[in-house]
């Protein structure tokens, strides 16, 4: 632009600006950062110092002198970030706050937008099925494993594929992994907020190795520490990860740090208390600001006491006397109303008193509180000394604001009362817009719609206080069901209203809802405190009720959780959400026809819940309906076609009834959804692993494992159970082994252990994992009943026959193990028992080829095999549905054996070696032939000549 066309300022005016922009005072604390930028945090001698508090009471200059800091450090080319408490109600905002700034100054932070979208999605996903542990296999896994895998069993005496046709294993397996999902999280599907943390530390490293400095600045501590305390110092002694050397804390507050909290730090805080400003800062920032004048200077020495704030203010107002800055009253109110009165705008003075009773602002809300025509005042006012605020909101500085909502309240009630309700009306419009497309349930999850329903509830607890006390405690409901940090910013703004008001009963309500939300299970004592005031209304109270008992079942307990939610119920017997709820503990407890009952009736008094349909659909699978179980799960999928649960645990429906394929379309799809969930990934890989897709199986499990640190016992016990159905038992003892020392009461892992050794030979190893597992788990009738066969392939046959017994006492007709024993007693030579064990064991697998086998052996071994011929051509020429290829092998031996006297039996012996048997299988093998080999003919001979064989070709 050129000269003419605008006016030039005076050298003394641009000197005169360049001063009032200039900070004024606190030159020493100042140095004292600068200093410390510059030095090497790793140096032995003198250290950078990394942990800095700057304290002092309101208006002392604590936020102005951490503005100067950050711009210091950013000179020393550090990344830095600012939160305060209108970014912070809990550690997932402070982190998103202080990850946004810092990635604007350096690029995206993709790990960290990673984990806190996976928070994000899990905070407010529906909540998820997580099934109880049991004590051995549930009934729907044992009936599913026995139907699916009964076919399998070709080899007798559960040799090649003892693990597939052990009903249990599988059986168990499955519950193992449901009861692995409670380590991760209490019921439901909580979201994993140390893995946002985790993320955070990851990113500050990165940032670090790039910049000398990354500094996080933690405005008003007094606030934000009861938020930030515990996390703040878990990282700062690497509980999410090393936290680099040049990472620096600053913390502004205006009380000391707790003695006890921080003790193990308190030798590694800078500590900065601020005082008043000398009579020399004091005059020097009045010089500043152009007052002058001795008896102007000596009158603002006297009224401000040498509070930056009062002397920025008293300032402003360029006082000619300094009758102009005596005031009578409170310091602080004489020094706001003598600001207010130095406004000589009327339009401008109104704007700062109508902004005033907004505790935040922005440009909509600016609007929404002055008159029309001081709409184009908002850059003015962001202007002025004591508004402060990053982005697009910003706050008058507390105790100004407290001096002008106190003017107004006493000084005009009625226009106080009409300016509170304009703002709420302006808040309520905008909270029903934000309603648009959002349904109900997620409504307080939503910061936009949770920012307009706080903000309408000041203001009307403000214009109608006592009028409105029963209708925002009842909202506060509604609040405390919600997670910690949306129970705490309602707390905020009721505390707020009551301070700003005065008003004797909201005061009270405030002090007990403070005392609530700081206990050790805020929710619950909210709730307590709030079902005390007699005027809630039902529905208000049954809702109470309910939060009450979803709280308690999340935390386990259920006999408390099941009490509320009767008292929910009978408070309010059409409340479908407390039938839900009261359903779902049901289903946790294995009640399931109850489960059923509550959450039909739940579904008759709203159809359309998706997570009811889900539930009870849950509970169907437990029971075993499994048609009903899909139909209900479908339902839900079909109202909400992005339910991970639903899609999750239809799969777990399809997986139950031996449908594997399904299952891992509907766990493929959950996963889509939500691509880094651990427990829909450990799910897969389990049903990759029935499918015998082991090396899926495994994949899927090192995925979840990687993911979710908190689920590694549980899904490590699975993963080695793939690897020793793979046949790769070192990997499988590797990764059990682990499980059990994360988690040394895994009686399941110790079990699955115990059984790998039993199929590499290690018999007494395995009977001491299997004893051990007994121990934790005593009526485990499958670790009992391998613990049986582990005796009985050791030649311990009385032992075998003892614990096969009790197993067969805890389930007296599961095939498997009569099997089991009918071997035993065979090898004893007590044949009459070794019958009626297997003839009941064939009465329940009829079309068993291995139990077929034994059976006939049987006769065998007690007459001539000769005798046995057509049993044999019968048996072993017989069709065989679903056949392996191991049970191919092992009955086209004996067929060989038996059968085509004229055939080299090696050969066959050859063909079943090829296949690479386990050492199970191989040990089986060999006690049958050892069986045959004693009989008096030739097949004697033929069947030592094999058994020498594979001797020879095993010990190789």
């Amino acid at each position: 632009m050129s000269g003419a066309g605008r006016q030039r300022r005076s050298r003394g005016e641009l000197i005169r600006q360049r001063a009032r922009a200039q900070f004024v005072g606190r030159r020493a604390q100042l140095s004292l950062f600068t200093e410390n930028l510059v030095k090497d945090p790793e140096s032995e001698g003198d250290p950078a110092e990394f942990l800095f508090h700057v304290r002092g009471v309101g208006g002392i200059g604590k936020s102005t002198l951490l503005r100067q800091w950050q711009q210091a450090a950013q000179r020393a080319g550090a990344v830095t970030a600012v939160v305060d408490e209108n970014d912070v109600h809990d550690v997932h905002q402070a982190s998103a706050e202080l990850a946004r700034q810092l990635a604007e100054q350096s690029g995206p932070l993709k790990e960290f937008d990673r984990a806190a979208e996976q928070y994000r999605r899990e905070q407010e996903a529906a909540p998820e099925p997580v099934l109880a542990e049991s004590n051995g296999a549930s009934v729907s896994s044992r009936m599913v494993t026995q139907a699916a895998l009964g076919a399998a069993s070709l080899i007798p005496g559960a040799g090649v594929v003892t693990a597939m046709t052990n009903p249990d294993t599988a059986a168990q397996g499955l519950d193992r992994l449901r009861a692995g999902v409670r380590a991760r999280a209490p019921r439901g599907h909580r979201a994993d907020a140390a893995g946002v943390s985790r993320a955070f530390v990851a990113e500050l490293a990165r940032l670090c190795e790039r910049h000398r400095w990354v500094v996080l600045f933690l405005d008003t501590w007094e606030q934000t520490g009861r938020y930030l305390d515990g996390w703040l110092r878990d990282l700062l002694e690497d509980a999410f990860g090393p936290v680099p050397v040049n990472v620096m804390v600053v913390l502004a507050g205006r009380d000391e740090l707790a003695e006890r909290e921080w003790a193990l730090l308190r030798a590694q805080v800078v500590d900065v208390p601020l005082e008043v400003f000398t009579e020399a800062e004091t005059r020097t920032l009045l010089a500043a600001r152009g007052v002058s004048e001795p008896s102007v200077v000596e009158a603002v020495l006297q009224l401000s006491m040498g509070l930056p704030l009062l002397v920025e203010l008293l300032a402003l107002t360029r006082p000619g006397a300094a009758e102009d800055v005596d005031a009578g009253g409170d310091v602080v109110d004489a020094a706001v109303e003598r600001f207010v009165q130095w406004i000589t705008d009327p339009l401008q003075r109104e704007t700062v008193l109508a902004c005033a009773l907004a505790p935040q602002l922005n440009e909509d809300v600016f609007a929404a509180a002055v008159p029309p025509e001081a709409r184009e005042l908002w850059g003015w006012l962001c202007g002025q000394p004591f508004v402060s605020g990053r982005g697009d909101f910003k706050q008058y500085h507390a105790v100004v604001r407290a001096s002008m909502v106190h003017q107004q309240r006493t000084r005009s009630p009625q226009g106080w009362i009409t300016a509170h309700l304009q703002l709420a009306d302006a808040h309520a419009a905008w909270r029903t817009d934000a309603e648009q497309g959002l349904v109900q349930a997620r409504r307080w999850s939503d910061p936009r719609w949770l920012r307009h329903r706080l903000d309408e509830t000041y203001h009307r607890l403000c214009a109608h206080p006592s009028l409105q006390l029963t209708e925002e405690l009842e909202q506060a409901v509604h609040a405390a069901g919600q997670d910690t940090a949306v129970l705490r910013q309602w707390t905020d703004a009721f505390e707020q209203a009551a301070r700003d008001t005065a008003d004797p009963a909201l005061l009270t309500w405030a002090d007990r809802l403070q005392d609530a939300v700081t206990a050790e299970e805020p929710a619950l004592a909210f709730l307590t405190a709030l079902l005390t005031h007699r005027q809630l209304s039902i529905t208000a109270r049954s809702w109470a009720y309910t939060y009450r008992g979803r709280y308690l079942y999340l935390t386990d307990h259920d006999e408390e959780a099941l009490a509320e939610f009767d008292r929910a119920i009978a408070t309010d017997p059409d409340h479908a959400r407390a039938w839900a709820y009261r359903g779902d503990a049901h289903r946790w407890l294995n009640h399931a026809d109850e489960a059923v009952n509550d959450l039909t009736t739940a579904l008759r008094l709203s159809p359309n819940d998706a997570w009811a349909l889900a539930s009870r659909g849950d509970s169907h699978r437990e029971a075993g309906r499994y048609d009903q179980a899909i139909t209900d799960l479908t339902a839900a999928i079909d109202l909400h076609p992005a339910y991970a649960w639903a899609l999750g645990s239809r799969g777990q429906a399809h997986r139950d009834a031996g449908r594997y394929d399904w299952a891992i379309t509907d766990l493929t799809a959950a996963l889509h959804l939500h691509p880094d969930d651990a427990w829909a990934l450990a799910s897969r890989g389990e049903a990759h692993c029935d499918a015998g897709h082991y090396d899926q199986a495994i994949t899927d499990l090192t995925a979840a494992i990687d993911l979710h640190p908190t689920f590694t016992w549980a899904a490590l016990g699975s993963r080695g159970q793939a690897h020793r159905l793979a046949g790769r038992y070192d990997q499988a003892i590797t990764d059990l082994t682990a499980a059990i020392d994360l988690h040394p009461t895994y009686a399941w892992a110790l079990a699955q252990r115990g059984e790998t050794h039993r199929e590499t030979g290690q018999y007494d190893r395995a009977v001491a994992d299997f004893t051990a597992s007994l121990h934790l788990d005593p009526d485990d009738a499958w670790a009992l009943a391998s613990r049986g066969q582990a005796h009985r392939q050791a030649g311990r046959y009385d032992q075998a026959i003892t614990d096969l017994t009790a197993a067969i006492d805890l389930h007296p007709d599961d095939a498997w193990i009569l099997h089991q024993r009918g071997v035993a007693h065979r090898q004893t030579g007590r044949y009459s028992q070794a019958r009626e064990d297997l003839e009941r064991a064939v009465e329940s697998e009829p079309s068993d080829p291995g139990l077929l086998f034994e059976m006939v052996l049987l006769d065998a071994v007690g007459s001539e095999p000769a005798a046995c011929i057509d049993q044999w051509t019968q048996l072993l020429n017989s069709p065989v549905e679903t056949p392996t290829q191991d049970g191919t092998r092992f009955f086209d031996l004996f067929r060989v054996l038996l059968l085509e006297p004229g055939s080299d039996v090696t050969d066959a012996a050859e063909v079943f070696l090829s296949g690479g048997p386990d050492h199970d299988a191989i040990t089986d093998l060999l006690h049958y032939l050892a069986e045959f080999s004693a009989v008096e003919d030739g097949l004697a001979d033929r069947a030592r000549r094999c058994r020498q064989l594979i001797v020879e070709r095993t010990s190789e």
